[in-house]
């Protein structure tokens, strides 16, 4: 009963930006953490950043001072602002939540968004 529908991919230039919005809805009681993943052609799926409870950002090596997360707890949505976006950055990328459904469920469960295309030209 939950869905994360991810929008705003699309083919850019280098150094150029984009903006991804991740956008979670269904029976949702609290979420945990919130990230962003990407998956580039013949590689692992790997982590970009993430926003776990009322923490701060964490992000990866290849993210970090380009790419600025954040989240919107009253919208239940996570975004990415990626700017001097690079060629190496093209991947499909996912967003992804740990979610508690109701309040009589004590654990959190890992949810997965369809995914939406980043294509960096050079």
């Amino acid at each position: 009963q939950v869905r994360l529908v991810e929008s705003g991919g699309g083919l850019v230039q280098a150094g150029e930006s984009l903006k991804l919005s991740c956008q979670a809805s269904g029976t949702i009681f609290e979420i945990n953490s919130m990230a962003w993943y990407r998956q580039a052609p013949g590689k692992e799926r790997e982590l970009v950043a993430n926003i776990i409870g009322e923490g701060g950002p964490i992000y990866t090596h290849s993210a970090k001072g380009r790419f600025t997360i954040s989240r919107d707890n009253a919208k239940n949505a996570v975004y990415l602002q990626m700017n001097s976006l690079k060629p190496s950055d093209t991947a499909v990328y996912y967003c992804y939540a740990d979610i508690r459904p109701t309040a009589s469920v004590y654990s959190f469960t890992p949810y997965w968004g369809q995914g939406t295309q980043v294509t960096v030209s050079s």
